[in-house]
C-alpha cells in the first residue's frame, strides 16, 4: 500500500495534439499555443493597481500542517504573505462533505484567518452536507455568504462592481436577481465569481449550466469570470458565451482550482484556451486598476507560474 497520502496523489496527463508545445517543467504539466507563448509576457503598469486580491478554490482537503503534503497551509501562508485587500473563493472551500465541523477542524485553521475579508461562493461540495445543502457553508461564513439571506450577493470595490454567484442551482430567482443587479451598476468593470465554469479543458469540462449567466454577463459588458471546480489553472482568451473570439467585448474566463485539493488532468482542449498548468497548487494574484485587470498564478512557494497580459475594461 502506497504511504502517499490521498491529498498529495498527482495525475498528469498529456493535452489533444494540437498547434502549440507541451513541456514537463519541474513536475508540472505546462501547456502553451504555440502563437501565444509569450503571451503572460506583456508589459504591466499601463493603469497602476488600485488594489489587489487573492483568489482560489478547492482549497481545504481534510489535512492539517502537522499532515505531511497538506497543500492548503501552504497556499494560506502566502495568501498571507501577499496580504491583498480581500480573498475570492471559487468554491469547493471545505472538502469532502463541507460538514460544519469540518470546516471548523481545516479551513478554519488556514484560510480562516482571512475569514473577514473573504468573499466566498459555494460549490458542489458544499451540497454534499449530511446536514443539508450548504448548511456547513453557511454556519461557518454567515452573513459574510448571506448577507441578504440568499447564497449569493455583490460587492463593490474601486472602480469594479464584483457579483458572487450559487452556480450549484442557477435558479429563476438567481438570474432575475442577477439581472436587476447589473443594470443598477454604475461601476466601469464588472467581475464574476463562482464555481462552475462554462468553459473548461479539464476533467470535469464545460458547464451548460453556466451558460445563462455568461448571458447576462456578456451582454451586460463584463470583464473576467473566475471559476474553480477543475483541479487546474487555465485563462481563456476574450470571448463570447458560444465560444467565438472576441477582443472588443469578449470575456475573460480564468479557472483556479488550486488552492489545496488533489490536482485533476488536462483532457480536452477548448477554443480560446491560451495557458493551462495541471499539477500545481497554489493562488491568482491579481491587479485590479480602476480600467483594467491582470494577475498572477503563483505557486505554494511564491513563484510565478504564468502572468497574463494586461486587460482593459470595456
Amino acid at each position: 500500500m502506497s504511504s502517499t497520502p490521498t491529498w498529495r496523489k498527482r495525475r498528469y496527463a498529456l493535452p489533444a495534439a494540437g498547434a502549440g508545445a507541451a513541456a514537463l517543467v519541474a513536475g508540472l504539466l505546462i501547456w502553451s499555443p504555440a502563437d501565444s507563448a509569450d503571451a503572460g509576457q506583456n508589459a504591466k503598469g499601463k493603469d497602476a493597481a488600485a488594489f489587489t486580491a487573492v483568489a482560489a478554490g478547492d482549497i481545504a482537503e481534510q489535512c492539517t500542517e502537522s499532515d505531511s503534503g497538506c497543500e492548503h497551509v501552504r497556499t494560506a501562508a502566502l495568501t498571507e504573505k501577499l496580504d491583498p485587500a480581500f480573498v475570492l473563493t471559487m468554491g469547493d472551500n471545505q472538502y469532502d462533505d463541507a460538514r460544519t465541523e469540518d470546516f471548523e477542524k481545516y479551513y478554519a485553521k488556514t484560510w480562516g484567518r482571512f475569514k473577514e475579508k473573504t468573499r466566498p461562493t459555494a460549490g458542489n461540495h458544499e451540497t454534499y452536507d449530511p446536514d443539508g445543502p450548504l448548511t456547513g457553508y453557511k454556519n461557518y461564513f454567515g452573513d459574510i455568504a448571506y448577507p441578504k439571506g440568499k447564497p449569493y450577493y455583490s460587492f463593490d470595490q474601486g472602480n469594479w462592481h464584483f457579483v458572487a454567484l450559487d452556480s450549484n442551482d442557477i435558479s429563476d430567482e438567481q438570474l432575475d436577481w442577477l439581472k436587476d443587479d447589473l443594470a443598477a451598476n454604475d461601476k466601469k468593470c464588472v467581475a464574476a465569481v463562482y464555481h462552475h465554469p462554462l468553459f473548461s479543458s479539464g476533467e470535469h469540462g464545460n458547464e451548460p449550466v453556466s451558460k445563462p449567466v455568461w448571458d447576462l454577463l456578456y451582454k451586460n459588458g463584463a470583464e473576467l469570470v473566475l471559476n474553480g471546480h477543475d483541479h487546474h489553472y487555465e485563462r481563456f482568451a476574450p470571448q463570447t458565451p458560444g465560444a467565438e473570439a472576441d477582443k472588443e467585448k469578449g470575456i475573460v474566463e480564468v479557472i483556479g482550482g488550486i488552492g489545496g485539493a488533489n490536482p485533476y488532468d488536462i483532457q480536452d482542449e477548448q477554443p480560446n484556451s491560451e495557458k493551462r498548468i495541471s499539477g500545481s497548487f497554489g493562488v491568482l494574484k491579481f491587479d485590479f486598476g480602476d480600467s483594467s485587470f491582470s494577475w498572477d498564478f503563483l505557486d505554494a512557494d511564491g513563484k510565478t507560474e504564468d502572468s497574463s497580459p494586461e486587460y482593459q475594461c470595456h
